[in-house]
Order: C-alpha cells, then structure tokens, then sequence
C-alpha cells in the first residue's frame, strides 16, 4: 500500500454519488459513476465498466482515461477472473498476476468489482491505478458500497442475447 495516498471519504462520496444518480437509466448512471470516481478517487488513470454483452465476454462500457482493450474474456486479465469468480479483485501488481492485460503500461494496481444483478453477472468496475498497492481494503470496502448505490439506483438490463 502507497502509504502517501490521501484518505478518501467513502461515505461522503457514497450520499454525493447516490445524489447524482437521479435516473434509473444504465448508460446514464455507469457513464457519471465512472467519471464521478475518476474525479473523487485519487490516483487513478483509469476508471470504467465492462458489460456482460454475451456469454463469457466482457465489452468496454462507460469509462474515463486512455482508450481500453476490448473485449475481455473471462479466462483473461483482472476483470476477467472478477467475472469468472464473481469475486472483487484486489491487485497490488498486476505485472506479477497471470494472464494480466496490459491495456496501459502505466498501471501497476487494479480493483475490479462485479456487478451481479437478478443473479447473473451483469458487468464488472474496473480501477486502475499508476501506483503499485494503491488500493486497501477500506477502498475495495468504500467501492463496493459505491456499487450498492449504483446497483440500486440503476435499472440494469439483460444485454446478454
């Protein structure tokens, strides 16, 4: 963990986050989420959605930073095995995980929450970051919360078909 990184406020961002999201729309929401988190959490260069637009393969969604890889296979990378085991990965250094997806060569940490809706995975919010051990578990904890508001505020949609 980068000891020098600013505390966030959680749960401030989530009342800020759950009064911006005034819709029930998806792209709408994911799309000021994402930017939402890209203003709020330092640190970062990279912060968006991979949506489940059919079996096994995640598409780029909603994001803010450098132009992404797409598509993601589940066997692939960070946000493949959060929706391979609908598990939020916590990456201190991604060059040290396998099958990592260098999308951008400046990113050494990564959180990825999946977004389960109707129980089926319906995507995943990928973080990156330029640090290496940038996200602690009062993060991981603080974005999962996040992604409670989005989830229930938010109409999601089967795009799966």
């Amino acid at each position: 963990m980068n000891e020098t990184h600013p505390t966030t406020d959680y749960a401030m961002l989530k009342r800020q986050l759950a009064a911006l999201l005034d819709t029930r729309d998806w792209v709408t929401n994911t799309s000021q989420m994402a930017a939402f988190i890209f203003q709020q959490v330092p640190e970062l260069n990279w912060a968006g959605f991979y949506i489940q637009r059919e079996e096994r393969v995640l598409r780029l969604g909603p994001f803010q930073g450098q132009p992404a890889c797409n598509p993601i296979e589940f066997e692939a990378g960070v946000c493949g095995a959060a929706a391979r085991t609908r598990q939020t990965q916590r990456v201190e250094d991604v060059h040290a995980f396998p099958g990592h997806i260098a999308c951008d060569a400046a990113s050494r940490s990564e959180l990825v929450v999946p977004l389960i809706s109707n129980d089926r995975l319906w995507g995943v919010l990928d973080l990156d970051s330029p640090l290496p051990g940038r996200f602690a578990l009062e993060d991981q904890e603080g974005i999962e919360a996040l992604c409670q508001v989005l989830m229930d505020q938010t109409d999601l949609p089967d795009l799966i078909g």
